[in-house]
């Protein structure tokens, strides 16, 4: 019988679910899946782009650790593509490869000031607080009222974290720098700013409700902002999840306000226009204009300008995907140019043997589901594709550990990841208070004890 020998290229949700979903597919060749990551665990962005008070969403992961322990799938983890191994390594060694690299780059946002010192991208705050080992250790949290541009969930992730007090952060896995930057700061207020309406925003009713329950934070909502319009009333009668979200946002405009410590203001209706510099290239304000409903769904502008002093500004309207070595890239999109996970070139042909799932393929948007659904699309082409796939040279399972030793590449594998894992938790379970886990954040000591 035929057989498959696959890489995938990188080891989040896309990746793992693109193997577990070809190992069960029905087939007419056995297959051989090594994935390969260029951080030195597994996971992706449900590691290292999951707020650390998510734990329910972070349950994801238990999914994910059944199908690499399924022992069918080989993990090489520290193994950075277009350094570590290349394009031509890969058509030596295998038939086939899937790019499920993500996008893990903030989205650019086109605002006069969007670069003063004081803006970041959500993207690598995120990293920050999930102990990324390729971010800084530290943070600038010195501001004590702060914008957040997004109305997407990483806005409310970054918006909480910002917002919450440190202390109620312990119970979950969050580093130690981590904790004491975060109970360092001085933020008292958080404005989030979305240029439409309340009904038409991107967050999920479960992170809304979470943003609700923070401790000694008061949440700000203005009544002018729900004055709806009829498509928005439409959108609130027809759709359950916009439902939810409308009646928690008029919840809290019941709450009495005025006694936390710290405020979140949440503004729709609102459109940047400017950031503003305090005249030494920091920010200082951000300056937007209030826009209304155009009956359409869509707003447009009323002309009427506002501005609200801040000295921190991060921007959440997007993850944008990064170029491959030797494959081809959307610049505009952030995705690699593909009919249904098949990678095409500069003349939109289909490329022989090289394919994309997950979010470098359709660009940050959809859940867990999508990613599934994603993958199953671009496995069928795959499996139809055999006589497409190529004539490696050294198929045998051996040849790839000994290549990356031969480069002196301290590659991790799925035993050293088990170790890293049981490390974490035993920190975690001899913390006081008693942790779930607590992250190991060097990717040197990520190795030094995978590799042990």
């Amino acid at each position: 019988m035929t057989k498959l020998r696959l890489a995938i290229v990188g080891a989040g949700p896309a990746g793992i679910y693109a193997a577990d979903l070809l190992v069960k597919a029905e087939r007419h060749f056995d297959v051989s899946i090594d994935l390969f990551e260029q951080l030195p665990a597994p996971y992706g962005l449900v590691r290292y782009g999951v707020a650390p008070d998510h734990p329910r969403i972070k349950g994801i992961i238990t999914a994910l650790r059944e199908v690499l322990d399924s022992g069918v799938i080989r993990f090489f983890g520290n193994v950075r593509y277009g350094v570590d191994i290349t394009l031509d390594d890969l058509k030596k060694h295998y038939n086939a490869v899937i790019f499920a690299t993500g996008a893990i780059r903030d989205a650019s946002l086109n605002v006069p000031g969007i670069d003063l010192e004081g803006s970041y991208g959500a993207a690598d705050f995120v990293s920050w607080f999930d102990g990324h080992p390729d971010v800084p250790r530290t943070w600038p949290l010195e501001a004590q009222s702060v914008a957040v541009i997004g109305n997407g969930n990483v806005a409310l992730d970054v918006s909480r974290i910002l917002a919450k007090h440190a202390d109620d952060l312990l119970v979950t896995e969050i580093p130690a720098n981590v904790y004491e930057g975060l109970k360092a700061s001085p933020v008292t207020d958080v404005h989030v700013f979305g240029r439409r309406g309340p009904a038409q925003v991107k967050f999920t009713p479960l992170e809304l409700r979470e943003l609700g329950e923070m401790n000694d934070v008061d949440m700000i909502v203005a009544d002018e902002d729900f004055e709806l319009d009829d498509a928005s009333k439409a959108a609130i009668e027809s759709n359950k999840q916009v439902f939810v979200i409308n009646k928690v946002l008029n919840q809290w405009r019941e709450r009495p306000v005025g006694q936390a410590s710290r405020r979140l203001h949440l503004h729709f209706y609102a459109k940047p226009l400017e950031i503003v510099s305090d005249g030494a290239g920091r920010v200082a304000a951000i300056r937007y204009e209030r826009t209304k409903p155009d009956a359409a769904g869509g707003v447009v502008g009323t002309g009427e300008i506002r501005e609200i002093p801040i000295q921190a500004l991060y921007r959440a309207v997007g993850y944008f995907g990064s170029p491959l070595d030797g494959i081809p890239f959307d610049d505009h999109h952030g995705v690699i140019p593909n009919h249904e996970g098949q990678v095409l070139d500069d003349h939109n042909e289909v490329i022989p043997g090289v394919y994309a799932t997950g979010w470098i393929k359709r660009g940050p948007v959809g859940l867990i589901g999508h990613t599934k659904s994603d993958a199953m699309e671009t496995l069928s082409h795959l499996v139809r594709d055999q006589a497409n796939w190529w004539s490696p040279a050294d198929p045998s399972e051996e040849a790839v550990p000994a290549l990356l030793a031969s480069r002196g590449v301290a590659y991790t594998d799925l035993e050293g990841w088990h170790k890293l894992d049981q490390h974490e938790l035993a920190l975690g379970a001899s913390d006081t208070p008693p942790r779930l886990r607590i992250k190991v954040v060097p990717r040197e000591e990520m190795i030094e004890i995978s590799r042990a």
